[in-house]
């Protein structure tokens, strides 16, 4: 069988990366970055020693990247991506499944419906896999933004970027901590699920656990929430126990004070390694002045990816709320 572009490219990033692990004895998520910058500049670093170079250099020879198409790129380098965290399955180095990031996608062209111009953040953006999906399904100028703590997911997340040619700011920051970005129209992230260890920054919430450390997910919805303009959307990949563990009700009631609950989309439990780790979709819409709840929010059961037909009759059904929805809205305006 004749191997698909994607396949093509991971091979030449996986074997690569290869070389560079042995050579330099680093873990494979680093030496990751080392062949994509190799790539992306279409040359080893300076520092880099004669006998890599020469192999680095030789493995260039064979690849032409002008052959490969920004979601080919991206795909090719989720898989390598993929690859490194089974060796190091730290809890906050799961990515987000790729049917996931495109439906993702197609709830934040939905919502965003007519403007030209869209500021989009991403405050937990990880290799920025979801946040370059989403990107690249708007139609239109986005000016976007990503926070990571994490100095290789970081690293990954801005040459990967740049190989994609899709122009992201990037804050390497403790993403609760304050930024100095203004509010945007739409927040999409795969929250971080856990315990945030520093209960001097968490102290500054509204949402902070009343003894011990606060659960980082529950913070990181107030923190979208107050980088999202009045009537702007936030897309929260949120875990499917959210509303029923522990301060549950000083969750919801925030959510009610400040946002408008737009709805709710199950996932699949077959996206995810184990049901632990399954999340929903949560869509919210920060209150304004002339800002509604819908009439019925969005509920929706996401059968498995695999199944197309289901999968059709679902995104029908959705399409349909959408038009309702908006309709509604310019009723109101």
């Amino acid at each position: 069988m004749e191997k698909t572009s994607v396949e093509k490219l991971f091979e030449w990033i996986d074997q690569t990366t290869g070389i560079i692990e042995q050579h330099l004895n680093e873990p494979y998520l680093d030496s990751l970055v080392i062949s994509l910058e190799t790539l992306f500049y279409q040359g080893p670093e300076e520092s880099i020693d004669d006998i890599l170079s020469h192999k680095l250099n030789m493995a260039l020879d064979i690849i032409k990247l002008e052959e490969y198409k920004p979601d080919e790129i991206r795909k090719a380098i989720q898989f390598a991506v993929l690859k490194g965290m089974k060796d190091n399955t730290q809890q906050q180095h799961l990515i987000t499944p790729e049917a996931i990031s495109l439906i993702v996608g197609y709830i934040a062209q939905k919502l965003i419906g007519t403007k030209d111009t869209i500021r989009l953040f991403d405050p937990a953006s990880g290799t920025g896999n979801m946040l370059t999906a989403v990107v690249s399904q708007l139609d239109k100028k986005v000016e976007a933004y990503a926070s990571e703590v994490d100095p290789t997911l970081i690293q990954l997340a801005v040459i990967s970027a740049n190989l994609q040619k899709v122009s992201i700011e990037f804050f390497h920051q403790d993403s609760l901590r304050p930024f100095l970005l203004d509010p945007v129209d739409l927040i999409v992230s795969d929250l971080p699920v856990g315990y945030y260890p520093d209960d001097i920054r968490a102290s500054s919430y509204e949402l902070k656990a009343e003894e011990g450390h606060s659960f980082s997910h529950h913070l990181f919805i107030e923190q979208s929430l107050n980088y999202t303009n009045a009537g702007g959307y936030l897309l929260l990949m949120v875990p499917n126990f959210i509303f029923e563990s522990e301060g549950k009700d000083k969750l919801h009631a925030f959510i009610q004070k400040h946002a408008h609950i737009v709805g709710v989309i199950q996932l699949p439990e077959s996206a995810f390694k184990s049901e632990k780790n399954a999340k929903f979709i949560l869509i919210l819409q920060k209150k304004g002045k002339n800002t509604e709840g819908p009439k019925q929010p969005l509920l929706v059961q996401l059968p498995s990816l695999k199944n197309t037909r289901a999968m059709e009759e679902v995104l029908n059904k959705m399409n349909h709320w959408f038009t309702d929805y908006h309709n509604n809205r310019s009723e109101l305006h």
